[in-house]
């Protein structure tokens, strides 16, 4: 093998490496934007608006708001009075501790369309047996876009 022979081999293995690193970059930018949204409807649930929790907010005061996001983002502002309570760590005894009586109307809320955390938990507590849930699928988002009151 001589030297131009193997510059070429060099050549080629350098444009394969490019070409690989391209392909799976553009294939990670395709995922991330293609993130999956939030179903429209979930089975055992009421899905409700920002007005629609504003007027459950007024008219039930036994209404528990169940903040699904992260602890941060919650600090940062939240929905009067709602529980921060990360999807991934509630568990039946620690919605039980918040919630005793399963005949109680929880909101659950994330941070809209494209987050499934409050999906994921809504789902949990109908599966736990909880049986007033609704579901604010436009979470976060919506309400902030609406101007509605925010605690911090």
């Amino acid at each position: 093998m001589n030297w131009s022979t193997t510059s070429a081999y060099k050549m080629i293995i350098k444009t394969f490496l490019i070409s690989n690193f391209i392909i799976i970059l553009t294939l990670s930018n395709a995922s991330a934007a293609e993130k999956k949204l939030a179903p429209m409807q979930i089975q055992g649930t009421v899905t409700v608006s920002a007005e629609d929790i504003y007027e459950l907010i007024i008219n039930t005061p036994e209404l528990i708001i169940i903040d699904s996001r992260k602890p941060t983002p919650y600090s940062k502002g939240h929905i009067q009075n709602a529980i921060n309570i990360l999807d991934s760590k509630m568990t039946e005894a620690i919605l039980e501790k918040h919630v005793a009586n399963k005949f109680s109307p929880i909101v659950f809320y994330c941070n809209g369309k494209k987050c499934l955390r409050s999906a994921n938990a809504a789902k949990k507590a109908v599966a736990w047996g909880y049986s007033k849930i609704y579901w604010f699928r436009g979470g976060w988002k919506e309400w902030q876009a609406k101007n509605m009151p925010v605690e911090k």
